[in-house]
């Protein structure tokens, strides 16, 4: 009988909207309503969707380059009213809890990395029954915004893994750059917030185009 392959690493770090969250969609249109209700040009779709990730400040401003900065706090209160009205429409994609509990029982450590802030992550994770699961999580507002390795630098030293044993997954270059910048490798997804033609130059290990194709991966990888 063939042993069990080694694990290839011991902590995986997964961004949040986009990755394992089917929330991109609705996130666009709630940048979108955001900055028309406070008298900004409403973004185009490719705009608000590569904001996605970012710490929500930097986010909007971002997104709406012609409102001016005193507007921000106005900004981002419109939209956490526009986006609590879907919070309920968002869940998990597809296939998500059976590759996280896949990954459990292979015994590695699992983690969230996410531009939400920890309130936001805390009622999703709620919401979703998803408490137990990670053993650690980071977000934008206690850390620092995307692409800046902060949160994965914190991870890595909290549960004393080093970074070529840490993985980051991600749907956004935002997230592929971060893991560069902590010295981690990553893998894309294809079917979150960015397209995929930006990630080969952040040398991701492989890009999947799906759930399933994600978990194979990390079966055969991980």
């Amino acid at each position: 009988m063939t042993a069990p392959r080694p694990r290839r690493f011991d902590l995986i770090a997964f961004d949040w909207d986009g990755t394992l969250f089917d929330s991109t969609q609705i996130i666009v249109r709630c940048i979108q309503q955001a900055v028309c209700d406070v008298g900004g040009q409403r973004p185009t779709d490719e705009a608000a969707s590569y904001v996605i990730g970012m710490a929500l400040t930097q986010a909007l401003a971002h997104a709406a380059p012609d409102v001016p900065p005193e507007k921000y706090p106005e900004l981002g209160n419109r939209y956490r009213y526009h986006y609590l009205q879907h919070q309920d429409d968002l869940a998990l994609f597809d296939g998500v809890l059976p590759l996280l509990n896949d990954l459990r029982e292979r015994g590695h450590l699992l983690a969230v990395a996410t531009g939400k802030s920890r309130r936001g992550l805390n009622d999703a994770l709620h919401s979703v029954a998803l408490r137990g699961v990670f053993d650690g999580s980071r977000t934008a507002d206690e850390t620092a915004g995307k692409p800046h390795p902060l949160m994965l630098q914190e991870l890595m030293a909290e549960f004393d893994v080093t970074p070529e044993r840490l993985l980051m997954v991600g749907d956004t270059t935002h997230d592929l750059q971060m893991a560069r910048n902590a010295g981690c490798p990553s893998v894309g997804v294809g079917y979150g917030a960015h397209t995929t033609d930006a990630f080969a130059a952040l040398e991701p290990l492989t890009i999947a185009h799906s759930v399933a194709q994600l978990h194979d991966w990390l079966r055969r990888e991980g």
